[in-house]
């Protein structure tokens, strides 16, 4: 058997597989098989010697694929996907199987359930990612981490963030996004006016701060624990700090000169802040979708 009859062999045993990780991502069967060919296409057009594990190869092109869609939706602001014009996927007919009938769509949802799908659709798609490969199918942090851009610890806490939000604890500003901006901008205040007191209030008593290695080198830390710790770090330095819509949610940008530095992701819950994430590495911050707000 040659290496590409081997590939394609492989593809075929593994593709109830990628359109069961699609479907649980996309909440549709039609746009869950159009990603899986374009995994095909994609597998079809590879060099054999380069892929070693061919399984996590394709779980991993097809994460890649599904993020994107979902971005596309969420920035079109539709409620589903559609290929825009000069988009369009090729399909290999040869390899597709029957459109999904109502009967198969029913079906599909059933094997997930219908309240799930409902709240993976209100989910970021960064958090329906990390969410879905991870709890779902046991795919480690390390490996989500390369499908969405984030750190380590980032791709953790965003999964974590949609855990609550599937087991029902939502974030207070998954909820109600008025009172995650009233947090950030009294934050944000609390910090650039060296209001120690505030701050704290803010805070979570077993709040964690943690950066990543760009961070670090940027003056911050590994790893701050504690109300008091994290209140004393962000005391009167946030002087460039700015609120932000960092993939559709508020948190906070620090733009010195007007220049993305680095972006705070809050983990906010029972109206305090739980937990900070720093996030300055140069990839990980082009994965971002920021947009400023006004102060």
């Amino acid at each position: 058997m040659t290496a590409k009859n081997l590939l394609a062999a492989r593809f075929a045993a593994d593709r109830a597989r990628l359109e069961s990780v699609a479907y649980r991502m996309l909440g549709s069967r039609s746009e869950a098989e159009d990603a899986v060919q374009e995994v095909w296409l994609r597998l079809d057009r590879a060099d054999p010697d380069t892929i070693g594990n061919i399984s996590g190869w394709l779980t991993t092109v097809v994460a890649r694929i599904c993020l994107d869609m979902l971005r596309a939706r969420r920035s079109r602001r539709e409620e589903s996907f559609e290929v825009l014009p000069g988009e369009a996927i090729e399909i290999d007919r040869s390899l597709s199987v029957p459109p999904a009938s109502p009967e198969d769509e029913i079906a599909m949802a059933d094997s997930v359930g219908l309240a799930m799908l409902a709240v993976l659709e209100a989910l970021d798609p960064a958090e329906r990612v990390a969410f879905v490969l991870h709890d779902m199918f046991a795919v480690p942090f390390e490996d989500i981490a390369s499908v969405i851009g984030r750190s380590h610890d980032a791709t953790r806490q965003l999964a974590s963030r949609a855990r609550r939000r599937v087991q029902g604890t939502k974030p207070d500003g998954e909820i109600d996004r008025a009172r995650r901006r009233e947090i950030v901008d009294a934050f944000i205040a609390a910090s650039r006016g060296g209001d120690f007191s505030a701050l704290l209030s803010l805070l979570a008593p077993d709040v964690v701060l943690r950066g990543d290695d760009a961070a670090i080198r940027l003056g911050g830390r590994p790893e701050v624990r504690g109300a008091t710790a994290v209140a004393e770090f962000f005391n009167g330095r946030a002087a460039t700090a700015r609120p932000a819509l960092v993939d559709g949610t508020v948190e906070v940008a620090v733009v010195p000169g007007g220049r993305l530095l680095f972006v705070l992701r809050l983990d906010i819950a029972d109206g305090q802040i739980a937990g900070i994430e720093a996030i300055a590495e140069a990839n990980s911050l082009a994965g971002l979708e920021v947009e400023i707000l006004e102060d």
